[in-house]
């Protein structure tokens, strides 16, 4: 089996280092009410957390109808900040789970997958 990267424990991720995605935060998957939640019904979950969290956790806790891919709801995901996100998705180590999306104003999105851990790539709009 040939790797395709090593890094040494004192090194930053190539996505940071080389790529240069900046770290926005950690969303995890769950099922417990939490407080100050906020519903997105375009994507049918609720988000919390992130806003007070100094490490920007995101709680995320799914609709039963939800039609987000099974990894974004039940693994716990990094989101980037990238330049441009389009460029990024064409990076051949990422497979796309759910395509670009408009999920707030001045933000675009892409869930991608890289050995099955999920990734959110976002790109901010300069009026954001």
């Amino acid at each position: 089996m040939i790797m395709e990267y090593i890094r040494h424990e004192t090194e930053l991720p190539k996505a940071v280092e080389e790529w240069g995605w900046k770290y926005h935060h950690l969303g995890v998957p769950t099922k417990e009410k939490k407080l100050d939640e906020i519903y997105l019904p375009q994507f049918k979950f609720y988000v919390s957390g992130f806003s007070t969290c100094p490490f920007g956790v995101e709680w995320m806790r799914f609709d039963e109808d939800c039609e987000m891919h099974p990894l974004i709801q039940t693994i716990p995901h990094l989101a980037f900040v990238v330049e441009n996100l389009d460029k990024e998705l064409l990076r051949p180590e990422l497979n796309l789970l759910s395509p670009p999306n408009l999920p707030m104003d001045g933000i675009r999105v892409a869930m991608v997958e890289h050995h099955g851990a999920p990734i959110e790539l976002m790109e901010f709009s300069e009026h954001s």
